[in-house]
């Protein structure tokens, strides 16, 4: 549980400062919409050019092309600040009932079962966010997390190596992978 417990206000305070990102800075985000170009070019930068790109992919996933989902998403992450997890909770459903194609939706949603510590609800949802998207390192990173916590190193490793493949320089995703390698050296990966 002390990976859950620890990942937790990172988690949260990742996904909310990667909305607020992709929400003001629009403009910045406009020249790059092509989501295959852009992991391309992330599988192949710099750990300096990575940081942007991840920035452009998360602002591209954030979008959900209605008014009304991204207000509940909104709604959801304020909620989430205010420390309303039941109420963010009710938003992120609600957005998910409205807008079922929108995986980042599901992967909010997952994001606060985490923080509850509803593994397997958290699990649900960052499946069924990675069969809208499935390159979305951040949900792929997440099921790792819960693979871990759940006493399942092989699977946690199998989740950050594919999350690692799509984003080579994700700090986050290296040092769970970094931690784990002792763990399962030996074993047939």
């Amino acid at each position: 549980m002390g990976i859950a417990i620890d990942n937790l206000k990172g988690t949260v305070a990742a996904f909310a400062v990667l909305v607020t990102f992709s929400t003001s800075g629009g403009a910045q985000q406009a020249d790059l919409r092509d989501e295959a170009e852009l992991l391309r070019q992330l599988a192949e930068a710099t750990p300096q050019q990575a940081i942007g790109l991840d920035r452009q992919l998360q602002a591209l996933w954030s979008q959900s092309g209605s008014a009304s989902a991204d207000l509940l998403l909104q709604r959801a992450l304020d909620a989430v600040e205010r420390g309303d997890i039941d109420a963010a909770l009710d938003h992120l459903t609600a957005l998910t009932d409205h807008a079922p194609d929108f995986a980042e939706g599901w992967h909010a949603r997952a994001s606060v079962f985490f923080g509850l510590e509803r593994f397997g609800m958290a699990a649900a949802d960052l499946e069924h966010a990675l069969t809208l998207n499935p390159n979305n390192y951040q949900a792929i990173y997440g099921l790792g997390l819960i693979f871990e916590v759940l006493g399942q190193p092989d699977r946690a490793y199998e989740a950050y190596s594919r999350a690692l493949a799509i984003h080579p320089h994700h700090e986050e995703v290296t040092n769970a992978v970094n931690r784990l390698k002792p763990q399962i050296a030996g074993k047939a990966l």
